[in-house]
């Protein structure tokens, strides 16, 4: 396993700024995720890394060495792509062994390193099928295993599960985490699935049009987003916006008037910096951070109920408009046309100013 260092990388098409100028850094071992919307440049950025496309500017040094300008081979990494791209005359053995063939290993120690990583995936009973006798999962299985057997300094993962059902997600997200722990290789994955980002990753790299947004631990980016993109995005249900006013300023934190709220005015205490009173802002809560009871001042119209047996999501219009959605434990018996009445936990409610930027 190799540390991965970018800096100053950037890529253009012409006149287009596909990747503005970024700086990262993925320690040896660590498992990063590069995580945004279509089109935010994550498959660029990995693919650079590999050397499928050549930067525009900035150097890539893996392992302490510069490999800008190396050819893909010469970088000590092994890809994985969202297509399985498995020979369907060949066996599960040959396929995984196909590139060690390829490279002239003699045969008995191309057969032994198969085998290891035929263990390490669980095909060892697959080994002699074809592609086609296998399920979804399985062929995910043995391209992972091509990557295994080149024994890379670094994994490069490019949205492996897209074409994979649901249940089978879950299962590959699984076990992609229990290769991660078994090999302790250092590994970058491409994702739009947050999810898989949040149980997959130590380090997420949140993306937009190019450029970084944030980078942070899973829990980093859940509790504390830098703004309002990354708060929308990082989480399901996502977090709910409304508009505020910040009415007072004291030293134990702001009072704010929440007019999407039906203007309910109540404290924050969750506050980076300054901020003066009378300022426009943007307030973000949580679905979780809320209490609920009858006499709280916040109080609207349940819409949509979402039942998944351990959790209940509400989804809630107020008297002013706004639409919040609101997590309930337990045995809530809410139904569709109930009126509810809560309010955000005052340390867990997140303020932005009219840029999105936290404050």
């Amino acid at each position: 396993m190799a540390d991965l260092r970018l800096n100053r990388v950037t890529k253009s098409y012409g006149d287009h700024l596909v990747i503005e100028p970024l700086d990262l850094a993925a320690e040896a071992g660590e498992f990063v995720v590069f995580v945004g919307p279509s089109g935010c440049g994550k498959s660029t950025l990995l693919r650079m890394i590999a050397g499928l496309e050549n930067t525009t500017g900035g150097e890539i040094e893996i392992g302490g060495k510069a490999v800008t300008h190396l050819s893909p081979v010469d970088r000590g990494v092994a890809m994985v792509f969202q297509s399985y791209a498995l020979y369907p005359h060949m066996t599960v053995e040959e396929n995984i062994g196909f590139g060690l063939k390829i490279a002239g290993l003699p045969k008995a120690e191309r057969k032994a390193k198969v085998a290891k990583a035929a263990e390490v995936l669980q095909l060892t009973p697959y080994l002699q099928r074809k592609p086609k006798a296998l399920s979804g999962g399985q062929r995910q299985r043995v391209a992972i295993g091509r990557a295994i057997v080149k024994e890379p300094r670094i994994f490069l993962f490019d949205e492996p599960l897209s074409n994979l059902d649901a249940e089978l997600r879950v299962q590959m997200r699984l076990e992609v985490a229990r290769l991660h722990q078994e090999l302790g290789a250092t590994m970058v994955y491409v994702t739009h699935d947050q999810v898989e980002a949040m149980t997959l990753a130590d380090k997420i790299v949140v993306l937009r049009a190019g450029r970084i947004e944030q980078v942070g631990s899973p829990m980093e980016l859940y509790e504390n987003p830098d703004n309002t993109f990354v708060a929308g995005f990082i989480g399901s249900p996502k977090m709910n916006f409304v508009n505020c006013t910040v009415e007072s300023v004291s030293a134990t934190g702001l009072s704010v008037a929440a007019q999407d709220l039906g203007s309910a005015t109540f404290t924050v205490t969750n506050v980076r910096g300054p901020v003066d009173a009378g300022a426009k802002l943007t307030m973000g809560f949580r679905p979780e951070h809320i209490t609920t009871s009858v006499d709280f001042p916040i109080s609207g119209r349940i819409d949509v109920v979402e039942r998944l047996g351990n959790v209940t999501y509400a989804h809630v219009a107020t008297v002013n408009g706004a639409r919040i959605i609101l997590e309930l434990r337990g045995d809530d018996r809410v139904r569709q046309g109930d009126t509810i009445s809560f309010k955000p936990k005052p340390d867990r409610v997140l303020l932005f100013d009219p840029n999105g930027q936290r404050v």
